[in-house]
């Protein structure tokens, strides 16, 4: 066999092995979270609860901050800590007008976050899917650029 065909049969193979990375489930909506969406992105991934006072008071500081860095390679995504699903985690989102987007499907064990029985908690990943920091407690929107200048200069 050829060099040529050597290299075309193993771009392909790479574009066909790439394409078959797994999803991230469904989002509040039902919609599909591609691995295409997030890929190469920095996750802002924060984790509430309806019953956590705190976690409700933070949300429109992360509407804030997903309205800010859409498009600049930063996503923030939340996911419920009492795994609410389907029809119920549309309505906890349309009640506390939620805005970014919600994981239906945990992605603690695709990134290997710690576990975590405080909240909220978030949690910073860079592009490359490396944990950079968990924060715990209320953040604020100023906070959260702050932290991501930090370790988006380290890079």
């Amino acid at each position: 066999m050829g060099r040529p065909l050597q290299m075309v049969i193993g771009l392909v193979a790479g574009l066909f092995l790439a394409g078959c990375a797994e999803d991230w489930g469904v989002d509040q909506h039902g919609r599909k979270v591609t691995a295409e969406q997030l890929e190469g992105q920095w996750l802002v991934i924060n984790y509430w609860a309806e019953w956590c006072k705190p976690c409700r008071t933070e949300i429109p500081e992360l509407n804030r901050l997903d309205e800010e860095l859409r498009g600049k390679g930063v996503q923030v995504l939340g996911v419920n800590f009492d795994a609410l699903q389907g029809e119920t985690l549309a309505a906890a989102a349309k009640t506390f007008d939620i805005r970014f987007t919600l994981l239906a499907q945990d992605p603690a064990p695709r990134l290997e976050l710690p576990r975590n029985d405080v909240l909220p908690v978030t949690y910073l990943v860079d592009n490359k899917g490396r944990l950079r920091e968990r924060l715990v407690g209320e953040q604020t929107a100023a906070g959260l650029h702050e932290r991501l200048a930090y370790w988006q200069g380290k890079e």
